[in-house]
């Protein structure tokens, strides 16, 4: 089973609840074949977006189009998308294949083609051999795959899933995740994901876009989002630990931070101005000189340690190899490499460098 996957665009897309702006004219371009990650912490306007796409929202203003086709004012059974929701919204009272068979049981395929095509589905996510079995006597991550069948079932050819691993346990996750994303390469289709973990983004997504207030605030590929995050709020919100944010003063060839001395900058300002600059906790380290700094808590993650660091007035995090010999409370000097630097604009939270 190859589905054919479609391109996806959103359109100045505004969505209100009453007095309140959920999603503030959002643009976006998804690209057919593409796994698409929609990324930012709660109430960001995220899961809106994605129902919104699917019919179950409408907009206030703006234009979906699906295959150069305008669906907006189309219902969902219109548009040929799945969704499969944070909660998997199984019937408990059918068996794992009368759930998967649902969806083309209620537009009047006949039980020979509803067979085979439920037999199909569950080879793919490996569960044909628990279809006679009820939703209560699976698991999660079991649940998660029958959820995945009965999307797949229906051949559309565009997959929208809502947090679908949130409910399984850390390790079960990681394993999922891997599967779902060989899955969507398998069919070809065009999926898009939401969540709130940015670890799961990087690793799902073709390309990302970060959602923030409800605007989308930088979408690239997991790569140009990491190393280069185009704003002070996505910096603090991608990494694990994320991106450390001091406020310093910027000047010339020397970036100054608040009671902790200055470090040396890759280009210099030609004046004075307040910044905001971001450093990775991995791209710092322990060295002769640099930025003031006390060592104020450490975790032992085994192979390596986070640092909880004072500089200055600020806090801050240092992530460094478990050989290194810090003790609570130690003074220490930390260095980064000029080009590791990262300067947004105090006040806009824009990229500067």
């Amino acid at each position: 089973m190859t589905l054919t996957a479609q391109g996806v665009s959103i359109r100045g897309a505004v969505k209100k609840h009453g007095p309140v702006t959920v999603l503030h004219g959002v643009d976006l371009d998804i690209a057919a074949g593409e796994f698409f990650v929609l990324l930012g912490p709660s109430g960001s306007g995220k899961t809106t977006t994605l129902r919104i796409l699917a019919g179950l929202e409408s907009v206030n203003a703006g234009q979906v189009v699906m295959d150069g086709t305008d669906v907006t004012d189309k219902e969902p059974g219109e548009r040929d998308v799945a969704m499969v929701f944070q909660s998997y919204a199984l019937y408990p009272h059918m068996t794992v294949a009368q759930n998967i068979g649902f969806p083309l049981k209620m537009i009047g395929r006949d039980a020979g083609a509803i067979a085979a095509a439920v037999t199909d589905a569950a080879a793919k996510v490996d569960i044909g051999h628990l279809l006679a079995r009820k939703p209560g006597q699976l698991s999660g991550g079991q649940q998660q795959r029958v959820a995945l069948a009965r999307a797949i079932v229906r051949q559309p050819r565009l997959f929208l899933l809502d947090e679908p691993l949130s409910n399984l346990d850390a390790k079960l996750r990681l394993e999922t995740r891997i599967e779902l994303k060989k899955l969507q390469r398998l069919l070809g289709v065009t999926a898009v994901y939401v969540t709130h973990d940015q670890e799961e983004a990087m690793t799902l997504a073709d390309r990302i876009a970060v959602f923030m207030e409800g605007r989308i605030v930088q979408v690239g590929t997991p790569k140009q989002v990491f190393g280069r995050p185009a704003r002070a709020s996505v910096a603090g919100f991608i990494g694990t630990p994320p991106m450390n944010l001091l406020a310093a003063t910027w000047e010339g060839h020397a970036i100054q931070v608040d009671g902790a001395g200055s470090v040396p900058a890759a280009q210099a300002s030609p004046v004075a101005r307040a910044v905001t600059l971001g450093v990775r906790p991995t791209d710092w380290r322990v060295a002769d000189v640099g930025l003031h700094a006390q060592v104020e808590l450490i975790e032992e993650l085994g192979d390596s340690l986070i640092v909880n660091l004072r500089v200055g007035t600020q806090r801050a995090k240092l992530k460094t190899d478990a050989t290194l010999a810090l003790r609570e409370g130690d003074r220490i000097h930390l260095a980064h490499a000029p080009e590791a630097a990262h300067l947004f604009d105090r006040d806009s939270g824009a990229r500067l460098n």
